[in-house]
């Protein structure tokens, strides 16, 4: 899944350590999220979604 939370987080200026606190999740998580290597779960891509007032939609997309 393709997903455009880095530049989110950094249109924010937020730091990865930050968003990770924010989410109550690992740095290592943030990292593995942001470069496609794990998918997150649903409540926390809602969460997500949440601490940057958007959809789902707007952070995550299928791969082709």
């Amino acid at each position: 899944m393709e997903n455009a939370l880095a530049q989110r987080r950094q249109e924010n200026g937020w730091s990865q350590q930050r968003l990770a606190d924010e989410l109550g999740v690992s740095r290592q998580t943030v990292i593995s999220i942001e470069k496609g290597r794990y998918d997150p779960s649903l409540p926390l891509a809602f969460r997500l979604a949440e601490v940057f007032h958007c959809r789902i939609e707007d952070l995550f997309t299928p791969d082709a």
